[in-house]
């Protein structure tokens, strides 16, 4: 991993007064700078918003180098309940099961705490995968039935398949990891030629899967909200929305005040720009 990735980590958390960061996306595979970094700024205390994470952008001007991320921020005990399935949230443990890293925390509490939390988002998606996929075949196939099932039920355009990208680009994190998450919670299984055979319970299967249809019937209003609430408090989202129309468009977005406070306002606006300089183009 580049250090300027953990050095931009820092620099979020000291400004948010933060426990952990976990830094997530494909530039953790990849280990590039390009394009936009994720993070997950883990704070202090009980959550105090209603739906969470808080997002926003950063620009930093690493020796000349325009490095840009994009932060989820919310609290750790919040993450924590999340991951473990006590919440309604079908987003942490489905995007934590796959691979993440703690790039800061403030201290080895803090850095025990998030690990613990990444250990029970594991837990929590194995469980629904258990009982979601058939009763016997290869690890992948309950991945598959896991994340097919979680995209469904969030409100996300993603192509046909994609649970296959996931799993083919990350194959050395999810070796051998369903059979370590069932394990850990007491659930059974015999593992012969590369196939599971799980010896879950009639009553068991049941109670996971009322466990998700509750929050599956909440998973696209609960995105739909949070989609809302970006659009007003995306701290950075003028900025943000000026490097990603340049980037697919080739057309340079000047980040107006004005533009900057009032980026839903302005959309319609930067539109019409990009169209009219692309019929220029194209004339």
């Amino acid at each position: 991993m580049h250090p300027a990735i953990a050095e931009f980590a820092a620099r979020l958390a000291i400004e948010a007064g933060a426990l952990a960061v976990l830094f997530y996306g494909s530039n953790l595979r990849t280990g590039l700078l390009e394009g936009v970094l994720d993070y997950y700024v883990l704070l202090p205390g009980e959550e105090q918003e209603k739906i969470w994470p808080r997002v926003s952008y950063r620009e930093w001007d690493n020796q000349g180098e325009t490095l840009r991320a994009k932060i989820a921020t919310m609290s750790l005990a919040q993450f924590a309940k999340a991951a473990s399935g006590q919440s309604r949230d079908t987003t942490i443990w489905a995007r934590f099961v796959q691979p993440s890293a703690l790039v800061w925390a403030r201290d080895g509490d803090a850095t025990a705490q998030t690990l613990d939390a990444l250990g029970d988002a594991a837990k929590t998606a194995a469980r629904l995968a258990a009982a979601l996929g058939p009763p016997s075949g290869t690890a992948d196939d309950y991945w598959r039935a896991l994340f097919r099932a979680t995209y469904k039920a969030e409100f996300r355009v993603e192509k046909a398949g994609r649970e296959d990208s996931i799993l083919s680009v990350n194959v050395a994190h999810f070796d051998g990891l369903l059979p370590l998450a069932l394990d850990a919670q007491g659930i059974a299984f015999d593992e012969a030629g590369g196939r599971l055979t799980l010896k879950l319970t009639d009553n068991a299967r049941r109670e996971t899967l009322s466990w998700w249809s509750r929050r599956q019937r909440l998973g696209r209003p609960l995105n739909i909200l949070r989609l809302l609430k970006a659009s007003t408090t995306f701290d950075g989202a003028a900025r943000y929305a000026a490097w990603k129309v340049q980037r697919h468009t080739g057309v340079p977005i000047e980040v107006t005040p004005w533009r900057e406070k009032h980026p839903v306002l302005a959309a319609p606006g930067v539109l019409f720009k990009v169209w009219r300089e692309q019929k220029k183009q194209r004339s």
